[in-house]
């Protein structure tokens, strides 16, 4: 089964050098589209906060200010919840983001509930996260059509000390093994649930010095509940240097034990933090060189999926234009349909709506990442998206000129 793999590979560059098909008729320039889901002051408010973003002092500042007000405990949780938080959030609890899921629906888009409550640990938070997926899961299954997906993260469920030290391979004292073993009771029961009614589940990436026991749990749920289909994906971070052959070493795996890899692709969120710690604690970086090097990891494992669509699901999980352009070019000369239930395009809500509407209007399978929580809890989250947008180049001032072309577009027509 494995050169099964190798042979589908070597088609899929035949397939490329050689096709003579268009590319794709698709756009990413099409506001109008983009978001049409968005009231003249959404779009506004989208314009200011994307304006204070592209200047990074200013958002420095912004955040500081937030988080001295949050910390003197000063009622600013409304002001939050007014800008930011709308902006980027589905609502303050899984029932509060009826209307959002609602309205991507419309548009063919799906939404992704994501628990975003960071920081609380302890068994109880533990607990109470748990119960708060299986939850998402829950909706999930009375509304298919609108929510084709459900998250996680193994650190909201389990402590992240205690996976450093697993994966340090340091000896653990009896109650950390009992912690330990909670922690795959839990990630079993809410893919055990997952499996049940057929809600895919994501399980997302953390640190390099936390990922293996992640990786080994991910896999050990896919032998377990893969077996028709892939239900449990783990998700790859191919800004990481050993992220490609990772991939391919778990496709060989999952193929020689028979069951599906679900697998969602992203370039990776914790780069600046990965190579400061590589540096204080003397270790060789983990991460690509450069941009380009990620980029081109990330396409190539594209790639790498969709010659091996047989025996993968996966999700491409970019705001990178070009790579999703690319992944629609590849489905194209692979002969797949834009709607392959086994692909799926993702983006975080509020961002990037001109890939996530553009695709979804041109028959793509599309979600969006719809976080959700408190106003206070959801707050690392939403420091850690503002921090992301300025500091990923263009980003912001990408966002800003499709949002002022669309409200220029508007104003031109009434």
């Amino acid at each position: 089964m494995p050169e099964l793999g190798l042979t589908i590979v070597s088609s899929i560059f035949a397939r490329i050098f050689f096709s003579m098909e268009a590319e794709p008729r698709i756009s990413f320039e099409d506001t109008s589209v983009a978001f049409s889901y968005k009231s003249d002051a959404a779009l506004r408010k989208a314009n200011f906060i994307f304006s204070m973003v592209n200047h990074p002092w200013l958002s420095a500042a912004a955040i500081g200010s937030v988080k001295l007000a949050l910390k003197l405990h000063l009622p600013v949780e409304g002001l939050i919840r007014k800008t930011a938080f709308d902006h980027f959030c589905g609502g303050i609890s899984i029932d509060n983001c009826d209307d959002e899921i609602a309205q991507l629906q419309k548009y063919n888009v799906g939404t992704i509930l994501d628990y975003s409550v960071e920081g609380e640990e302890s068994e109880k938070s533990f607990d109470l996260v748990t119960e708060e997926i299986l939850r998402t899961i829950e909706k999930a299954k009375s509304n298919r059509g609108a929510i084709p997906f459900s998250v996680f993260k193994v650190t909201g469920i389990g402590s992240s000390g205690l996976l450093e030290k697993v994966q340090a391979d340091k000896v653990l004292t009896i109650e950390e093994q009992r912690a330990f073993e909670r922690i795959r009771e839990r990630v079993d029961k809410i893919c055990s649930l997952a499996h049940r009614h057929g809600i895919p589940v994501l399980i997302d990436a953390e640190e390099t010095w936390i990922q293996e026991p992640i990786d080994a749990l991910a896999y050990e749920m896919m032998a377990k509940y893969n077996h028709e289909k892939a239900i449990v994906f783990n998700t790859y971070q191919l800004y990481r240097t050993a992220t490609l052959q990772n991939l391919k070493s778990s496709f060989e795996e999952a193929v020689r034990k028979n069951y599906y890899l679900g697998a969602k692709l992203v370039r990776g969120a914790y780069m600046e933090k990965e190579r400061a710690r590589a540096e204080a604690m003397g270790y060789d970086s983990p991460i690509q060189p450069d941009k380009e090097a990620s980029d081109k990891a990330f396409n190539e494992a594209l790639e790498f999926c969709v010659a091996n669509i047989a025996h993968i699901g996966f999700m491409c999980g970019s705001h990178n234009e070009y790579s999703n352009l690319y992944l629609t070019t590849l489905m194209q000369q692979y002969g797949l349909r834009n709607n392959d239930e086994r692909i799926w395009f993702a983006q975080l809500y509020g961002m990037s709506d001109n890939i996530s509407f553009n695709l979804a209007k041109a028959g793509y399978k599309v979600a969006k990442y719809v976080p959700y929580g408190p106003v206070r809890s959801v707050m690392p989250y939403l420091f850690r998206r503002a921090q992301e947008n300025t500091s990923v180049a263009g980003q912001s001032s990408r966002e800003l000129i499709l949002i002022r072309k669309e409200l220029t577009r508007r104003k031109q027509q009434k």
